[in-house]
């Protein structure tokens, strides 16, 4: 027996009416219609200790040209609803995914959305569109009703690159690279990408590289970047496919005689202007900007990618600006996460208005990327410290009489017992979540660096006699460090905890990092998005959902900063006005302090160094940011007062809670209990080196000790 259709479910509607409509219309294989299509992965959310994701975005139908172009979404309704009723959720869907026509059906009739038109009709059920018919409303409504050219036409139809290890893109890669092929096809020569860390961007370029050399519109192509990493990452993994046509410039090697056959040269753009890749710029390119010149003629390249692009190239007296100032004719993309705007430096004056974005807001909302927490930890010195009359440091030299604060901690003056706590705070949230999740320890300078590493190498003397290499220095002037760094982005177990203090901000792909730890002055956006970026990576096979921002300086006050895009919600818990008086006054502060250089060494000598007796320092504050199921700010706290406020809630008393628990029989019930509130008690007990206690007495300590 056949129910009347409105007592018929949505995947009644669907299989008897919906899907008949459009097949019957020619949308009859997988290379044209796609049916409940996931296109995010559902954001994951932080409740209490417990992490659980959202429902993915899922469209009923999206119909496609061909494989890299969707051109229709149609969202489905069971018939108690009105044919419209699902026309703002296609709508919604088509603009995220750069859809042009959205429909909504509830068996009945279909009602359809021009976004290239901006109209909307009702259709008959026998009435939809072949995909000849849309396609043609397509090519003669597209550039405002002038229609596609023959370019736009040829790089529509040349197919995306596919192979066994190569994943088809995600819907904003999509976006981005199709709107970017849109552009180049139109004869947009300069063209600005902005894309949050971890979203792809190399895969991205490669997939418009891919396309641009099959379709015969680009035939010479220069990749810049300013790091040998991001190089050799982009060769040997996301570029690999077009490994026989690629080649990396080396001046003392190569003759345009034997690299002309190339179609992708790779190169730092400090190796174009003289310097060694750790060099800033300067004076000093001339020679080899003259090699350059000589090898290649300004019309040798016909595309130019810049990666990273909110550096060195953004600068108007840059040597990397000359580069691309040299190859005017060739068509040029900007690439970053981060778009820089300055007084003195701006990437959009340059390559103008990005044609395409996504955020890390996006990211995270559509669960590609991972979210964070915070913790704000204050020292009872943060605010200020002012030696006593005549005192002395560890050198026998008189400290200047002033005070001293954030700024000048490890930049101005050393305060070994500063180091201390911070390195001990560091480990007691290794020892009580997972001594092996990979922590980044962002410090003032090189120097600092190198102390911190060993006084967190004295607090894991354990970890460190299992492997020597438990805690390395990463930075610019270490060549050991720098040899672990492979090791350390990549999966292997071992570093585990980098100090650093400018090398890993931007460029290294830090595929597991789930700490990192801030204790360095920052007041740029753009080097503080890139160091937060060092974390958003989601590795869920491995176990990386989530990671954790440990802020000592004050930094994460830059949260609340118009220009930040991050799902966030924080409080400092401590005074934030006398800290950002001071941030003002460090030396690596201001505009200049995303420079990546990581040469900020400081010798002990130059600085007043004040040992423990000198100025012993005290943890005064910690603050969690904790969130609901919707991202939104629950509250302030430690991870322990949500769990005692959430049991108070439930019991308002010792007796009343005592009373419950001689009702269960089974263990499992409490624990079941405390998940729904968030809670994962063992984890909990865990996180309080408390273990062995039985859940019974934890749980009565939750709720009778004041300060647990």
């Amino acid at each position: 027996m056949i129910l009347p259709k409105n007592q018929m479910s949505e995947e009644d509607i669907k299989f008897n009416f919906i899907t008949p409509a459009i097949v019957s219309k020619g949308w009859k294989d997988k290379l044209t219609m796609e049916q409940s299509v996931r296109f995010t992965d559902g954001k994951i959310n932080l409740k209490g200790n417990l992490v659980a994701r959202e429902t993915p975005k899922k469209a009923d139908y999206i119909l496609y040209i061909n494989a890299n172009n969707p051109i229709a979404v149609v969202e489905a309704k069971d018939n108690k609803h009105s044919v419209s009723f699902g026309m703002q959720q296609a709508k919604t869907y088509a603009k995220m995914m750069n859809i042009p026509f959205a429909y909504s059906s509830n068996g009945d009739a279909f009602e359809e959305y021009d976004f290239l038109t901006g109209e909307e009709c009702k259709i008959d059920m026998d009435k939809f569109p072949t995909p000849d018919d849309l396609y043609r409303r397509f090519k003669s409504e597209s550039n405002e009703g002038e229609g596609l050219s023959d370019k736009e036409e040829i790089i529509i139809k040349q197919p995306y690159y596919s192979g066994q290890n190569t994943n088809n893109p995600r819907y904003y890669q999509r976006n981005a690279i199709n709107i970017t092929l849109d552009a180049i096809a139109k004869g947009q020569q300069r063209l600005l990408l902005v894309m949050a860390t971890g979203t792809g961007k190399t895969y991205t370029a490669f997939q418009i590289v891919y396309r641009l050399l099959k379709s015969g519109m680009k035939k010479k192509i220069l990749y810049l970047a300013d790091r040998n990493i991001l190089v050799d990452q982009s060769i040997q993994q996301d570029f690999s496919p077009l490994a026989k046509t690629i080649h990396k410039i080396d001046f003392s090697k190569d003759d345009l005689t034997t690299i002309s056959s190339f179609e992708v040269y790779f190169s730092l753009y400090q190796q174009l202007s003289g310097k060694s890749e750790s060099e800033e710029d300067n004076e000093d390119g001339e020679e080899s900007i003259a090699k350059f010149q000589a090898l290649f003629n300004p019309e040798f390249f016909d595309l130019v990618i810049v990666d990273e692009c909110h550096r060195g190239s953004a600068k108007k007296d840059s040597n990397w600006r000359r580069i691309l100032e040299y190859f005017n004719k060739a068509t040029q993309l900007g690439m970053t996460a981060t778009p820089k705007e300055t007084k003195y430096i701006s990437n959009i004056d340059y390559f103008g208005e990005p044609i395409y974005t996504y955020s890390l807001n996006e990211g995270i909302n559509d669960g590609f990327l991972a979210p964070f927490k915070v913790i704000n930890i204050a020292t009872d010195i943060g605010d200020g410290w002012r030696p006593y009359k005549g005192q002395c440091d560890i050198y026998g030299n008189e400290i200047e009489d002033r005070i001293y604060n954030n700024s000048d901690y490890d930049y101005n003056i050393v305060i070994e017992d500063r180091i201390n706590q911070v390195a001990a705070e560091i480990t007691n949230y290794l020892k009580s979540t997972d001594r092996m999740q990979k922590t980044i320890v962002f410090c003032a300078t090189e120097d600092h660096a190198d102390r911190m590493r060993i006084a967190l190498a004295n607090l894991n003397k354990d970890m460190c006699k299992q492997n020597s290499d438990y805690v390395v220095r990463i930075t610019g002037s270490d060549t050991y460090g720098k040899s672990k760094l492979d090791y350390f982005i990549s999966l292997e177990k071992y570093p585990v905890i980098a100090t650093t203090s400018k090398m890993l901000s931007t460029g290294a792909d830090c595929k597991m990092t789930k700490l990192i730890v801030l204790d360095q002055t920052i007041n740029s956006m753009t080097e503080f998005k890139q160091i937060i970026g060092r974390g958003t990576r989601i590795r869920e096979k491995d176990g990386k959902t989530h990671f954790v921002v440990m802020d000592f300086r004050g930094v994460s006050r830059l949260f609340a900063d118009p220009e930040w895009d991050g799902d966030i919600e924080q409080d400092d818990g401590y005074n934030t006005k006398n800290q950002e008086k001071g941030i003002k006054s460090g030396i690596n502060g201001g505009e200049n302090s995303d420079k990546d250089s990581d040469m900020s060494v400081i010798l002990e000598h130059e600085q007043p160094y004040v040992d423990v007796n000198g100025c012993p320092v005290r943890i005064i504050n910690k603050t969690v940011s904790v969130y609901d199921t919707n991202g939104k700010l629950l509250r302030q706290e430690s991870v322990i007062d949500y769990t005692k406020n959430n049991i108070r809630g439930e019991y308002a008393s010792l007796d009343r809670f005592i009373t419950y628990w001689s009702k269960l029989n089974k263990k499992v019930e409490i624990v079941n209990m405390m998940k729904t509130r968030g809670i994962d008690l063992e984890a909990l007990k865990a996180d309080q080196d408390m273990s062995d206690v039985d859940d019974f007495d934890f749980i009565c300590l939750s709720l009778t000790i004041k300060n647990l």
